[in-house]
């Protein structure tokens, strides 16, 4: 049987400069990279974390990253390397992990909070550049060139922005639609132009962010999706369209006039607790909904709700599916006929969506990295990134930091 190995390099490059030595911990000593390796899931165990049909591949602590707790999570795949990088939200800042070799994860910096520390911050990329926001009072929405990460010297380093937008102050999540070229940072200040709703901002110059409107009308959003709309309703064919997970409803409108957007509908939906993120299916006629409040407030097991959009003027609640256990439901991500969802103390748990015109969906995997238990509480996974090209899952969790997990072959 094989174990997982935790090995701390100890080689400090001499010539560094003290800038470029890395994030220290609270006594000033330098911390250096971290690798671990293979943990096959076996017997239902991988190590000390219960799974099914996903192994680990590495495992990083909070700790490791000199910071308190872990939120979201994305990653970014060098085009001119095919290096995989995965960038997980810290309360003090972004780290960046090197997950190209399977075998050693290499921790290669952090870029730090722009104001101050919060436990709610949000990346998301386009091309070669991260955006970044957090709850953080007058943060903005920092700007990170990617290509940095080519050379670290191999010790973690303490990384600058390359931008800054401050025309917004706290943000609770950012969505970014590359086909369009726009991000929409979300869950800004109640008290705003756009009443905490979603900013427009034009990324034609990648590091100077450019405002270009928003939309408040239907209130504060959460969380969203932006797409460029190519599903089964005709009438908006091209169309650029935001879902918003705005508290009690979901809100759908057509922003692709950015000065003139037009409200397309509202999805209420029985017993809403907190109306908190959603993803359509690859072929946009599901839009998958989860509710972060319903667990605790209806006493549901995991809730997670799918809408039939294949008339956008009038969609309609599809189908419930309710997990195994009662954790809370956060956020989730469909990939090809899979969503992937983080589902807090439960871990991330993987459905099967192949069949969802028919109302069946099926739990086919997971992978817990919170053993402790399964409780209905605000601990374990946040987010989840399926979207690297090698089948590497990327995993952060609240109090037990970095995941990398694989299907299992």
């Amino acid at each position: 049987m094989r174990f997982a190995l935790l090995i701390i390099a100890i080689t400090v490059l001499s010539a560094c400069s003290k800038e470029d030595e890395g994030p220290v911990d609270g006594q000033g000593n330098i911390q250096q990279p971290v690798e671990t390796s293979f943990t096959p899931c076996e017997n239902g165990l991988a190590g000390e974390y219960p799974c099914k049909g996903y192994d680990l591949l590495g495992h990083m602590a909070v700790a490791d990253f000199n910071a308190q707790e872990a939120n979201d999570i994305w990653g970014w795949t060098d085009a001119s390397t095919g290096k995989e990088y995965a960038l997980m939200g810290l309360d003090n800042g972004t780290a960046f992990i090197d997950i190209t070799d399977t075998e050693s994860l290499v921790y290669l910096g952090k870029l730090p909070t722009a104001t101050v520390a919060s436990p709610w911050r949000d990346i998301k990329v386009m091309g070669n550049f991260a955006y970044i926001v957090a709850e953080a009072s007058g943060h903005g929405v920092q700007v990170f060139d990617l290509t940095k990460l080519r050379d670290t010297g191999g010790i973690p380093k303490v990384f600058e922005a390359d931008g800054r937008y401050t025309g917004i102050g706290n943000a609770h999540n950012i969505v970014i639609n590359e086909n369009s070229g726009f991000a929409y940072p979300v869950g800004t200040d109640r008290n705003d132009a756009f009443n905490g709703g979603v900013h427009f901002l034009d990324l034609t110059t990648p590091t100077e962010p450019l405002a270009a409107g928003g939309w408040g009308t239907n209130g504060y959003t959460h969380d969203a999706q932006v797409v460029t709309y190519n599903g089964p309703d005709t009438d908006y064919s091209g169309a650029e369209l935001f879902v918003g997970a705005n508290e009690t409803q979901i809100v759908l409108v057509d922003i692709t006039d950015k000065g003139n957007p037009v409200e397309i509908a509202t999805l209420p939906y029985p017993n809403i607790g907190y109306t908190h993120q959603g993803w359509f299916t690859e072929d946009q006629r599901y839009f998958i909904l989860g509710d972060e409040l319903d667990e605790i407030n209806s006493g549901f097991r995991s809730r997670t709700l799918i809408f039939d959009m294949s008339d956008l003027d009038n969609p309609v609640l599809h189908d419930t599916y309710l997990g195994p256990t009662s954790a809370i439901d956060h956020n989730g991500y469909v990939m090809g006929d899979e969503f992937f969802l983080a589902n807090y103390t439960a871990g991330v748990r993987v459905l099967d969506i192949s069949d969802v015109d028919a109302r069946n969906i099926s739990e086919v995997g997971f992978f817990d990295t919170y053993p402790l238990d399964d409780e209905t509480k605000f601990d374990g996974v946040w987010s989840v990134y399926p979207y690297f090209e090698s089948g590497k899952i990327v995993v952060s969790d609240i109090s037990n930091g970095f995941f990398v997990i694989k299907k299992s072959e």
